[in-house]
């Protein structure tokens, strides 16, 4: 028990440290900048409060349970007796390891739905679009594209193939995609790759990464462990456009359709 408070209080030490920069910056600006009084003075220290013990909370419990499980369900799903090898073999066929796409995607989407960096820009979005973007429907379209980015980093890491081949033919596909899609969801689009880097997806999609490269024979998990992250960045973007253009074209053909029942 008293090892766990200590790791707490550990925890709580470095989140303050962490956070520190950004409450300087902010009230410095706000009292030599602005020169003006906090507004809600109470509500804003409060509000910082909560964000403290928050953040002490969810980073223990990262280190502690979320963490450790990426890095063992790596370790199970690649084990030679869950495979069916005989763990003597110095390659691989990347057709024995269906499960561990499967987990990957599915560890992709349901750490972005819960993602509370997505969570606040699909909120604004929504917000600033008057309703037009679902805070739902940007979520999944996100969700969506990490699990196909992760799972495709999984492959890539069981195949040894180099990162920058899919790194730049995705990036690519997005400049491709950014020409013909909607103006209005560009920028959105840009951003949600960016947020799903964040809080939760990180440590379970970095444990994964490393897991498959220590157990994969034949990886090395500081050149193949690593990359996992430029995934879940990527692909988000390019499902985003895609939903975008996908309810454009709906839209175009609704109205085409509603043309000859007017007239």
């Amino acid at each position: 028990m008293i090892d766990k408070l200590l790791s707490l209080w550990h925890t709580l030490l470095v989140t303050i440290w962490d956070i520190l920069p950004i409450i300087i910056i902010l009230v410095g600006s706000q009292v030599l900048l602005i020169r003006r009084p906090i507004a809600n003075l109470p509500r804003v220290l409060l509000g910082f409060f909560f964000v403290l013990i928050g953040l002490t909370f969810f980073i223990e419990g990262l280190e502690r349970a979320l963490f450790p499980l990426g890095k063992l369900m790596a370790e199970q799903l690649t084990a030679p007796a869950f495979l069916g090898l005989d763990g003597s073999e110095t390659s691989v066929d990347w057709t024995e390891f269906g499960w561990i796409y499967l987990f990957a995607a599915t560890i992709g989407f349901s750490t972005t739905i819960a993602e509370p960096s997505l969570i606040a820009v699909a909120m604004k979005a929504s917000e600033v679009s008057g309703g037009a973007i679902q805070p739902w429907g940007l979520r999944v379209a996100v969700a969506i594209g990490v699990a196909i980015g992760i799972a495709l980093g999984a492959f890539r890491i069981i195949t040894g193939t180099p990162l920058p081949y899919y790194i730049i033919t995705g990036y690519v596909f997005v400049l491709i995609q950014t020409w013909y899609a909607p103006r209005t969801i560009v920028a959105l689009a840009y951003d949600s790759g960016g947020v799903t880097t964040s809080t939760v997806t990180v440590p379970l999609v970095a444990a994964l990464g490393l897991g498959l490269s220590s157990h994969i024979p034949g990886r090395n998990p500081m050149l193949d462990g690593f990359g996992l992250i430029a995934f879940a960045s990527l692909f988000p973007m390019m499902t985003v456009m895609g939903y975008a253009q996908l309810s454009a074209w709906a839209a175009r053909r609704a109205a085409r359709a509603a043309e000859p029942a007017s007239s």
